[in-house]
């Protein structure tokens, strides 16, 4: 799964974000809309760690979520 499928399936998806960031607000949520430098961006706020973290744990989420595929 890359990132683009995410971003065209949010709302099917961001159950499974929440769970993995649930740090993040339902209104941040809203605000990311599946865009990965918006996560990648509130992940730093939210849980202080670098940019370098933030994207290698989205890389993780996607490998873990391989059977989500664009409808």
């Amino acid at each position: 799964m890359n990132w683009n499928i995410v971003e065209g399936n949010w709302k099917q998806l961001k159950g499974k974000v929440k769970v993995q960031w649930g740090k993040l607000t339902d209104d941040q949520f809203d605000v990311v809309t599946g865009r990965r430098v918006e996560l990648a961006g509130r992940m730093q706020e939210d849980y202080g760690i670098t940019q370098d973290e933030a994207l290698r744990q989205m890389k993780r989420f996607e490998e873990r979520n391989q059977d989500c595929r664009s409808k």
